[in-house]
């Protein structure tokens, strides 16, 4: 995570004496409302109660311009942790269980904010806890609620205390992103092509075929789901079911109870791949549109990899900067809410993701509101500008093979995705399936190994003759693309009119 705040403004308020405005700590802020300041808006929600540890911290900035300089609480505080760099000393507290990092918090004040740092508490809650806590507001919380009724009343804290001059442009930035309101100008840009009534001739080759994204109105407007799925609704159907939430599985009741009181850098994100076996009625309620039906994955039967999803989460979930898996083609279709994409084509790596040489493993900023914060208007430089658009209910994304894509949603939202391979992506899906690392690329299978053998053969069984037709195709377009007239071949006399040497 970058440690400087290059777009983060002093943060102000009004005083009543005479001295004017100073900086300040910033759940006082009251941020410039002006689309060209590049301050930023706080949430109504972002202040803290009695007992939440709220925001301790304030940027490093502040230290050098505050009116009464003290030093950095931190640096006295830490004792001989002072030397490690915030993220690595998160990393080592990390390690800790619950009840040493309670003890460590009692050791100083500086060391009471870094034990309170709220997504330590989290891998706590989700690792001992699984999908059973009942969130009680901050992760913190609801992990010491669960043990005092599990009779551990030793973590049981007084208020949270009132704690000022420790300085962390680190762990302020996570507060920050939990708390700020996406800007104007990151949700104004909207280069997107929009289609409606297109037919599926034109779809393949105005869209697939130069493996381009798309916005797509009107093709789910006859989905019961559209209509049907309320709260009260999927509550009533999938009672005594869990959904696939992060890394862990709850009812779809406690996740609600969750996303309405969550206020956090990167909230969970309910992502379930078995939600149509699980629970039919939804599987019913949505039907693949006509764009999609050639899904040349479905020659596995049982076998083959995840490809469809139910997609739930409040306002500032979402997917980071990826690519889908196994080289897959997909499209998105919001039922609730709205979404803010961000795309770049496959030659473009996005600012701030840094993918590894095999592609095993992508580097990237901790959230998606750190990315808008730190790296969104690096993109105004750049020659190839990412495609954007704010998707609405009723809406589908196409999102191209290959392509980078970044996801947030702007209120809580509901969607259907779906994975495909179609004949014009299928060579590409092959190729992928055989890389030398595949093992550790393809995902949504038991069976990584053995998957492209196993995808060819079914392929050519159920369809004779494409794999080679396809690779003809490819063929005769590159041989289209070096075939170009020679400066001999073209070269004219000017004197002799239309003739033409050559040897």
């Amino acid at each position: 995570m970058p440690a400087a705040f290059h777009s983060l403004l002093p943060l102000k308020r009004k005083r009543k004496s005479k001295r004017g405005r100073r900086r300040s700590h910033p759940k006082e802020n009251h941020l410039a409302a002006s689309a060209g300041d590049p301050s930023f808006h706080l949430k109504s929600s972002s202040s803290a109660t009695s007992r939440d540890i709220g925001c301790l911290v304030e940027p490093l900035g502040n230290l050098f311009l505050s009116a009464t300089p003290r030093g950095n609480l931190r640096d006295a505080g830490l004792g001989a942790l002072r030397p490690l760099p915030d993220d690595l000393l998160l990393d080592v507290l990390g390690l800790l269980p619950a009840r040493d990092l309670a003890a460590l918090s009692v050791a100083s004040k500086a060391l009471y904010v870094v034990a309170s740092h709220d997504p330590l508490w989290r891998a706590l809650v989700l690792h001992e806890l699984g999908g059973t806590f009942d969130f009680a507001g901050s992760w913190r919380a609801t992990y010491i609620a669960a043990a005092s009724r599990g009779g551990q009343a030793y973590l049981i804290p007084p208020r949270a205390l009132k704690i000022k001059g420790f300085y962390s442009d680190y762990l302020f930035q996570n507060w920050l992103c939990a708390n700020m309101e996406m800007r104007h100008e990151w949700l104004a840009r909207d280069n997107i092509e929009r289609r409606r009534g297109m037919s599926v001739e034109q779809f393949v080759a105005e869209v697939e075929e130069p493996n381009r994204p798309v916005l797509l109105e009107g093709c789910i407007d006859t989905w019961p789901a559209l209509q049907k799925w309320s709260r009260d609704y999927l509550l009533e159907i999938s009672a005594g079911k869990e959904f696939a939430v992060g890394p862990v599985s709850m009812p779809l009741d406690r996740y609600f109870r969750y996303a309405d009181n969550v206020q956090e850098e990167r909230p969970l994100y309910l992502f379930d791949a078995k939600f149509a076996e699980n629970v039919p009625e939804m599987g019913r309620d949505y039907e693949v549109p006509d764009y999609f039906r050639e899904d040349l994955f479905s020659v596995l039967g049982k076998e083959r990899p995840d490809y469809r999803w139910v997609i739930i989460g409040p306002a500032g979930s979402g997917s980071s900067f990826h690519v889908d898996p196994n080289s897959t083609s997909a499209w998105n279709a919001i039922i609730k809410g709205a979404k803010k994409w961000v795309m770049f084509p496959p030659e473009v790596v996005p600012p701030g993701v840094h993918p590894s040489a095999d592609g095993a493993e992508v580097t990237s900023p901790v959230s998606i509101m750190e990315w808008f914060m730190n790296f969104y208007g690096a993109c105004k430089t750049w020659e190839k500008r990412p495609i954007e658009c704010v998707c609405r209910a009723g809406e589908v994304v196409f999102v191209p093979n290959g392509w980078w894509h970044l996801v947030i949603n702007l209120e809580e939202s509901i969607a259907i995705t779906q994975n495909y391979v179609s004949r014009r992506n299928l060579l590409n899906v092959l190729d992928f399936l055989k890389k030398p690392n595949a093992s550790e690329l393809v995902s949504g299978t038991k069976d990584r190994v053995n998957l492209h053998d196993k995808f060819r053969g079914a392929i050519e069984a159920a369809h004779p003759g494409m794999i080679k037709q396809l690779e003809l195709k490819v063929q005769q377009k590159a041989a289209a693309r070096k075939k170009k007239a020679s400066f001999w071949d073209s070269a004219a006399d000017a004197k002799s009119g239309g003739f033409k040497f050559s040897f």
